[in-house]
């Protein structure tokens, strides 16, 4: 291997290893002609020095052709003993992963914050048909200046070039792959926002959402499964994370969306991401929620529908308080006046400074189905709802009151919905809130 002080392509003096891999090193050079500092990256020599070529020559040509403020430029190609090397830009800057190896883990808002800055290029290198396919934290720099950069993109495809993967290679680092990548299919935009997604699910829980493991093979059949545990440590950031990991490509943000997204929640803002579609896993189909409810409601099924809630884990919190006549408390049952009636159970999500995340579950009690449904809470002092999903808020005081959506009113018989809710703190932690269902 090259050795400090050696002279790449009669221009580039190298004068520092910066790092290694299994596609070569890194090294931090002076470029003679110009007077300026750059990174040589260098790949090895071996039995793929062709392919190593090529990819070479393709990173040049992507980068190229992406000028971004949190991407790390390609300056130029050059070969030296055989041997492509890259000429990229210096950025004084450690790796995520790094820095994680070093701290265990980052405040959810810096880590929103890193991701606004990496969506944000990559959104650009999406606009210019360029798809990463190696996101992860590696490949992420975190600069002297405060700025996040991704770099490396040497797997990189832009749309229309051809592969210079042989058939049937998984192309990515297995612990930050998409599902449908690490089951065979091709990378593309949608997969490079699931690899975010995991990248930042990482930098704030500590892992990747399905862990590193020893056994590759048993690692990419977890991926491929796609099923990602509830973030804990993520706080406002843990539905945005859920957002870019949704196992559906078609259910993921773009790259822009998941770039405004992080930035809201850097800045404190609220993200309610839309309501993921439902899975009829018995017919084996996909639906959207409110396109399954007309379609029952059109055969006169509803009554006979069951529309599955999608549930969000956590320690449960008190159960509902009861409102008669169309209401009762969960295992002490009102006096049944009416064929109507309905449960509501609270569950605390996560909290953190100043927020916390809630769901309710609302579960049809009665002897006919619910056409409808609204839960009211009465809310603790100093603690307020700033934003719904699944349902429809309005709030008066103490007292805030959710509705059914349009597509989750009508609950069959022993069925269930749930809404969930972000909410504001004055101070302390978050009290449980008395919780009221009634149904029609």
């Amino acid at each position: 291997m090259t050795d400090a002080d050696s002279l790449i392509a009669g221009r580039y003096r190298l004068i520092e290893r910066l790092g290694g891999g299994a596609m070569g090193e890194v090294w931090r050079a002076h470029d003679e002609r110009l007077d300026r500092t750059v990174a040589v990256k260098q790949l090895l020599p071996g039995a793929a020095a062709k392919q190593s070529g090529e990819r070479a020559m393709r990173e040049a040509r992507n980068a190229a052709r992406l000028q971004h403020p949190h991407a790390v430029a390609v300056h130029d190609v050059v070969e030296h003993d055989g041997q492509p090397c890259l000429v990229l830009e210096y950025v004084p800057a450690r790796g995520l992963a790094s820095v994680l190896a070093e701290h265990g883990t980052l405040p959810p808002v810096e880590v929103a914050r890193i991701g606004e800055q990496v969506a944000s290029a990559l959104a650009a290198a999406h606009e210019a048909g360029i798809v990463h396919r190696d996101v992860k934290p590696d490949n992420v720099l975190l600069g002297d200046d405060g700025a996040a950069r991704i770099t490396d993109f040497g797997i990189s495809r832009a749309v229309g070039d051809g592969s210079v993967t042989g058939p049937g290679i998984v192309v990515g680092t297995p612990a930050y792959l998409a599902p449908e990548v690490a089951a065979g299919a091709g990378a593309d935009f949608a997969s490079d926002v699931f690899s975010l997604g995991a990248t930042l699910y990482a930098a704030v829980e500590g892992d990747p959402p399905f862990g590193y493991g020893e056994n590759t093979i048993l690692l990419l059949k977890a991926v491929a499964d796609g099923q990602v545990p509830e973030p804990t440590l993520a706080g406002p950031l843990g539905p945005v994370l859920l957002w870019l990991l949704r196992r559906d490509p078609a259910e993921r943000p773009t790259m822009a969306a998941a770039a405004d997204a992080l930035r809201a929640v850097a800045d404190g803002r609220p993200v309610v991401p839309p309501t993921p579609t439902l899975h009829l896993s018995a017919e084996g189909v996909v639906i959207a929620r409110r396109t399954l409810v007309a379609a029952l409601g059109a055969v006169g099924l509803v009554a006979a529908g069951v529309i599955a809630g999608v549930l969000i884990g956590g320690q449960h919190g008190s159960v509902s308080a009861a409102s008669p006549p169309t209401a009762h408390t969960r295992g002490i049952p009102a006096p049944v006046t009416t064929n109507v009636s309905c449960v509501a159970d609270y569950t605390l999500v996560n909290s953190w400074p100043g927020g916390y995340q809630a769901s309710v579950t609302v579960t049809n009690a009665g002897r006919v189905a619910l056409d409808g449904w609204s839960v009211t809470l009465e809310l603790p002092t100093g603690q307020t709802i700033t934003g719904t999903w699944n349902g429809q808020l309005s709030q008066q005081g103490s007292a805030a009151t959710v509705a059914n959506a349009p597509y989750n009113g009508s609950v069959s018989l022993d069925g269930s919905t749930m809404f969930g809710f972000n909410g504001g703190l004055t101070s302390g932690t978050p009290a449980t809130p008395v919780v009221h269902c009634t149904g029609r």
